[in-house]
């Protein structure tokens, strides 16, 4: 599954909703400016509501942090999963250190910066929102009828047939 970034699919929203914060005297980071872009998954048919956050500053051209943030239960992610992997399931429910990506010296603390920012229920309500119009953007870009279920909706177990 590969995470692309939500400003290729949509450059305008992006820059309009994209989460920076201004830091001054944290003893954990340097003063400036930290951006955080999101990506989406582009698998046909996942529906694995999460988001990667590239952590960069304006000066940088490399992510200081990639965090990945799960934002279901960790029922969901067990039955996403088709597993319940305790392991597995921490790295889908998140915020968490991306354990696949490379990360600086000031990842912890921009985790824990990501942790604060994520109490803001308007923004985690916005990254749903984000998440959705991606999701169904890639799944009409390659032609294919919207698989992504409703959040209200149970994933489908795998080996169980369909009922028409």
């Amino acid at each position: 599954m590969a995470y692309i970034p939500f400003y290729e699919l949509f450059p305008e929203l992006a820059q309009r909703e994209t989460r920076s914060v201004t830091i001054k005297n944290n003893p954990s980071l340097p003063d400036g400016e930290y951006g955080l872009l999101e990506a989406y998954c582009n698998e046909l048919g996942c529906d694995c509501r999460r988001v990667m956050f590239n952590i960069l500053t304006p000066e940088g051209t490399e992510a200081l942090a990639v965090v990945a943030y799960g934002w279901e239960s960790k029922a969901f992610y067990a039955r996403w999963f088709g597993g319940n992997d305790p392991d597995i399931i921490q790295q889908m429910q998140g915020p968490i250190l991306n354990p696949g990506s490379p990360q600086s010296q000031l990842a912890p603390a921009l985790l824990q910066l990501v942790h604060y920012i994520l109490q803001d229920e308007a923004y985690v309500a916005r990254l749903k929102r984000h998440y959705q119009l991606f999701k169904q953007a890639v799944n009409e870009q390659a032609g294919h009828p919207s698989q992504h279920r409703s959040r209200r909706s149970k994933p489908k177990a795998k080996g169980r047939k369909r009922r028409k």
